[in-house]
């Protein structure tokens, strides 16, 4: 009963929903679709970055071993069924679809998914963190591959299952420390990548569907579209402004003001409305610089408002929340823990526990990017605040590619803005809870009560271990959740069969004649 309620929970908290009519017939074959997105991907590696725009697009090119369906179900996807799990909860036996073709023409085996299990074990974020409870992955058959743990480990599915830092499936010839070679299984082949102009995927003609109904991500996928083609477009009004005169067929992530405009628009522009999309977050440098202390950045939350950074953000109080539980009420993973430091916005405190902490007026480097303007927006209202508090700031405005790539090096920020989906299983998001994210975040308390509650695999008891980690989110700040939000984009009505996700996805779409 409990696992129902959580569904049914999780259907209502992630509902998706387009203001418009879906179209009624089935989408035809064939064209190719422009799709507006925030900006150049800094690479096309699924695995190395956890970005969600590397996600979106290398999605329709790898596929991992199973997936979510439309309730945040898990389900299986390059394996033939959910796994047999020994009695101890430590050997998981996966059985692989068979006749399954990879885009260099040859079939997929058991070997190709052990290769890839552990090159994203060695470079991912995610991986990183199932590998330390991995004790052994082979290739039992051609195709049955067997995961051996050494001790229980509740998120493995969910893991494995998430387009974000993704655990996906490659040719093993393909594989090297820089992937160049982009074969997949996927509906689409990659063919061509020009920086800040475009990246174009191809329908992969002997792709080896699943025969069961579409559902979220799970289920038959098929290549309806010629092309899809992934065009940067760092300024959220020149998306907009695209997606109205017909020039996209699909554009992400609009900003909430442009919802009349789209409304206004006509039949020909469908605007979208993904609910509970995800949360905004700041994320801390743990490692070295001016808040690599807790004290230090105890007194950043103290000085930070993060009601006024939601409205600043998004305006329209029908796109955001702001509340300090990390899962909405109804879920398992619902606590208050930590709240009591949530949304304090009392700059006199704040200089007082900078001056206790040893700050002495180093600027501290705010990282945001233009691309995802609630982030810029929220980046101007935190460096307000803290001036507020007598703190000096640095703010740095740099496109998402740069960001993504700066973050990795510990010398050259403080903080940097970002946001996750809002998702089933708290170890997805965000990577912070994993090891070796941007912000380095690994201390005795974490690694305590994230032990606890990841080797819980019983639903009743996990929910309220999760309280224990958030509380050591908020007493340790590695980073602040600032609320929640709903997303707005907008298609084209001749883009037929889109459904709304937080990572879209264009295969079963396709344009009307």
């Amino acid at each position: 009963m409990l696992r129902r309620r959580w569904f049914a929970a999780l259907a209502l908290m992630g509902a998706m929903t387009v203001v418009g009519a879906p179209a009624s017939a089935a989408p035809a074959k064939g064209g190719a679709a422009n799709l507006a997105m925030v900006g150049e991907p800094q690479g096309l590696d699924p695995m190395t970055s956890t970005a969600d725009l590397v996600g979106t697009i290398m999605q329709h090119v790898y596929e991992p071993l199973y997936t979510f369906d439309a309730n945040w179900n898990i389900a299986p996807m390059l394996a033939e069924s959910m796994p047999t799990v020994a009695k101890d909860g430590l050997t998981y036996t996966i059985q692989l679809r068979k006749g399954v073709k990879l885009h260099n023409g040859r079939d997929l085996n058991a070997d190709d998914v052990v290769a890839s299990l552990k090159r994203w074990m060695d470079v991912s974020p995610r991986g990183k963190a199932v590998a330390k409870v991995v004790a052994a992955l082979n290739a039992k058959t051609a195709h049955s591959v067997e995961l051996v743990l050494n001790a229980p480990y509740a998120p493995l599915l969910a893991q494995l299952a998430l387009p974000s830092g993704m655990a996906a499936i490659m040719a093993k010839e393909s594989i090297a420390p820089q992937i160049t070679d982009f074969v997949g299984t996927g509906p689409y082949k990659f063919k061509e990548r020009r920086p800040d102009q475009f990246t174009v995927l191809v329908r992969h003609d002997a792709y080896t569907a699943r025969k069961e109904a579409p559902s979220g991500y799970a289920g038959r996928r098929e290549a309806l579209l010629d092309e899809l083609r992934f065009v940067p477009v760092p300024n959220a009004n020149t998306r907009v402004e695209g997606a109205l005169s017909g020039q996209f067929q699909y554009a992400d992530l609009l900003p909430v003001e442009a919802t009349s405009r789209i409304e206004k628009a006509g039949s020909a522009v469908v605007p979208i409305v993904t609910k509970n999309f995800g949360f905004p977050y700041v994320v801390f440098n743990t490692k070295e610089g001016v808040l690599n202390t807790q004290p230090m950045r105890r007194a950043v939350q103290t000085a930070v408002g993060q009601g006024e950074m939601m409205a600043a953000a998004f305006g329209d109080n029908r796109f955001f929340v702001v509340e300090p539980n990390f899962f909405p009420k109804g879920t398992p993973y619902y606590s208050a823990a930590g709240s009591a430091v949530y949304n304090e916005r009392n700059p006199a405190v704040a200089k007082e526990q900078a001056a206790k902490a040893g700050y002495t007026g180093q600027p501290i480097r705010i990282m945001a990017s233009r691309q995802y303007e609630f982030h810029y927006n929220m980046a101007l209202v935190m460096a307000e605040q803290l001036k507020k508090a007598g703190f000096k700031t640095e703010l740095q405005v740099v496109d998402w590619a740069t960001l993504v790539q700066r973050r990795g090096d510990s010398k050259l920020w403080d903080v940097y803005f970002t946001h996750s989906g809002l998702l089933p299983e708290p170890m997805l998001s965000p990577p912070q809870l994993g090891d070796g994210a941007p912000g380095w975040w690994d201390t005795p308390a974490k690694k305590a009560t994230l032990s606890a509650f990841n080797q819980e695999t019983n639903l009743a008891k996990r929910g309220p271990l999760w309280g224990a980690v958030q509380q050591t989110v908020y007493d340790e700040v590695p980073f602040i959740e600032v609320g929640k939000f709903n997303a707005l984009s907008a298609r084209s009505a001749k883009l037929e069969g889109y459904i709304p996700s937080v990572w879209p996805f264009f295969w079963n779409t396709g344009l009307a004649k």
